[in-house]
């Protein structure tokens, strides 16, 4: 059905930006912005995942894991050095 509307300006505008984003007609982004609005749909809403902190918690001893690590470098250094032998 062809009919004229008119559109204020900064309805027209959200439209075409919403046209080129999708890459459809004004036409097609005119009827889909319609046809959600008669449903009653709404965009919907982003997501947000809350931050957390990263830090040690409280009681957390690093010293055994660290320990362990640069025993581990230390092999993997002695391991290097051997194999140039």
């Amino acid at each position: 059905m062809r009919t004229t509307v008119t559109l204020d300006e900064d309805v027209a505008a959200a439209l075409k930006r919403v046209a080129g984003e999708r890459g459809v007609s004004f036409k097609e982004a005119l009827n889909a912005a319609v046809r959600a609005g008669l449903r009653g749909e709404t965009s919907p809403t982003r997501y947000r995942m809350p931050g957390r902190p990263l830090g040690l918690r409280p009681g957390v001893d690093l010293t055994k894991a660290l320990q362990l690590a640069a025993a581990l470098e230390d092999e993997e250094l002695v391991h290097k050095l051997e194999l140039r032998k």
